[in-house]
């Protein structure tokens, strides 16, 4: 079950906050629970056991640190719960991308034995459930969160349905007290319900038509592939997983508003940004962060010198990448942006500072379109077409049949409507109208209050009704966190 299905939408969600509002406020983390349970399972029983398996093995863990949390067997505990979780994830993701390298490698010095394909299923969200529960007993060895005894409370925690299969990723240190002493409050509810309706917007009004382009362009062959449509194809996708990404995140920090949570952050106009480095402190936020406190820091982070600090940008980078998916092409996607972070780090970006914003920003925006490529296509093969096709001037008469199919006035807008919402001018606009009320009257000051509620009423109940028509019309909903 996805949050953008008419399913979620009006059977389940219904269902679970009526459930949970009637249940009394000490007992009410048991119907999350079983929500989340019964959300998850939606994919299949055997996945649930999965999840099930990870947080009695984290519950068990966490119990076993803190008993020993002033002895030597900590570290060992630790040791022992990260190497579990940890192969837990190599396992379902990587297993079936190791032994296809393995008889790749035989297959190259002629060796007819071959290993047989584990046809192991990925399991969805366990990339993000699993560094959630390495979060919490990494937190716990450190002492920055008591241990949970309660093993319902650790359970929701780990299985919350709102971040369980696409971020962001909680921390426990973050929501620790929220487990047992949240707040529902009315204003929160409400402020819940329009974040998970514009995040909604996000991926079925705008993510799921620019991904139609992008898979139209991406299934055409490069030698086939017109430079305008690979240059549309491109930036089609770049639309499609930013709306696509921050739109299920708004839904979740939206849905855990409902349910009296507080999410962080996890989008912040990334394509504004003017530097690789930038990028990544506004992209995937939540990630961003976990690599930096769990991975970075711990190595060292750039208190060893300089070579040491472009290994651990490197090593960080590599295993970003891998972290995306069980695939060379998404190992390149993240070294590419380790690179680029290297050589700002290098002294690229007190040259960069110089330059005229707009190039500023040129440069950032390009990198990452540019990066995008190796974390779309298929296999290096096809990246490398692709990137011919983007560069190498050829006819647009190649796929006139594709841009007769998406070059309306609706694309038009859709276009003009995503590019501008990409970038902070909402925020602009409304900061300069905060300023501007300051001079009002208390009248005039109501007045307004009224105009903008009856407008945001409007446009919040005009995107729900579009998002809904457009669900029950087309059968194209793509869920891009598969690969995750």
């Amino acid at each position: 079950m996805v949050f953008s299905s008419l399913t979620f939408l009006y059977l389940f969600l219904p269902a679970v906050l009526i459930s949970y509002y009637l249940t009394p406020v000490k007992y009410r983390n048991y119907p999350l629970l079983l929500a989340s349970f019964v959300f998850y399972s939606w994919g299949g029983v055997s996945l649930t056991l999965l999840l099930l398996t990870s947080v009695i093995f984290n519950y068990v863990f966490g119990r076993l640190i803190s008993k020993q949390l002033h002895s030597k067997g900590a570290k060992l505990m630790l040791s022992l719960g990260i190497i579990g979780n940890l192969s837990l994830l190599a396992f379902y993701k990587y297993a079936n991308f190791i032994v296809e390298n393995i008889n790749t490698l035989l297959e190259s010095v002629h060796i007819t034995f071959s290993v047989t394909d584990p046809g192991i299923i990925l399991p969805i969200g366990i990339s993000f459930y699993t560094f959630q529960a390495l979060s919490y007993l990494i937190d716990l060895y450190k002492q920055k969160v008591p241990v949970q005894k309660n093993l319902v409370n650790l359970a929701l925690y780990i299985s919350l349905f709102p971040q369980l299969i696409a971020g962001p990723i909680v921390r426990y240190n973050d929501i620790d007290t929220q487990l047992t002493s949240r707040k529902s409050t009315t204003d929160k509810f409400v402020s819940g319900i329009k974040r998970f309706i514009l995040g909604l917007a996000k991926k079925v009004l705008i993510a799921n038509q620019f991904a139609l382009l992008a898979d139209t362009a991406f299934q055409i062959q490069p030698e086939n592939l017109s430079t305008f449509v690979a240059w549309a194809g491109i930036i089609a996708y770049s639309i499609q997983i930013y709306y696509d990404f921050s739109g299920y995140s708004d839904m979740a920090i939206g849905l855990g508003r409902m349910f009296g949570f507080e999410f962080l952050e996890n989008f912040n106009f990334p394509y504004i940004s003017r530097s690789i480095r930038e990028f990544w402190k506004r992209w995937h936020i939540s990630l961003t962060n976990w690599f930096r406190d769990y991975l970075y820091i711990p190595l060292g982070g750039n208190r060893k010198g300089n070579e040491r600090t472009y290994l651990n940008l490197f090593i960080v980078f590599l295993l970003t990448g891998l972290w995306h998916g069980a695939s060379w092409s998404f190992v390149a996607w993240g070294l590419l942006h380790g690179a680029f972070m290297i050589i700002e780090k290098i002294g690229f970006d007190k040259l960069l500072i110089r330059f005229w914003k707009p190039l500023q920003h040129a440069y950032a925006l390009f990198i990452v379109i540019m990066a995008w490529v190796l974390f779309r296509a298929d296999d290096f093969s096809y990246a490398w077409g692709y990137y011919k096709a983007m560069f190498s001037l050829r006819s647009i008469q190649l796929n006139y049949d594709v841009l007769d199919i998406f070059l309306n006035d609706q694309v038009y807008l859709l276009l003009i409507i995503a590019v501008i919402s990409s970038t902070n001018i909402w925020v602009v606009i409304y900061d300069w109208l905060k300023k501007l009320t300051r001079s009002f009257n208390a009248i005039q000051i109501k007045i307004l209050r009224v105009i903008v509620t009856l407008a945001l009423l409007f446009f919040i109940f005009s995107i729900m009704l579009l998002s809904s028509t457009s669900l029950i019309s087309n059968t194209y909903n793509p869920f891009i966190y598969f690969r995750f």
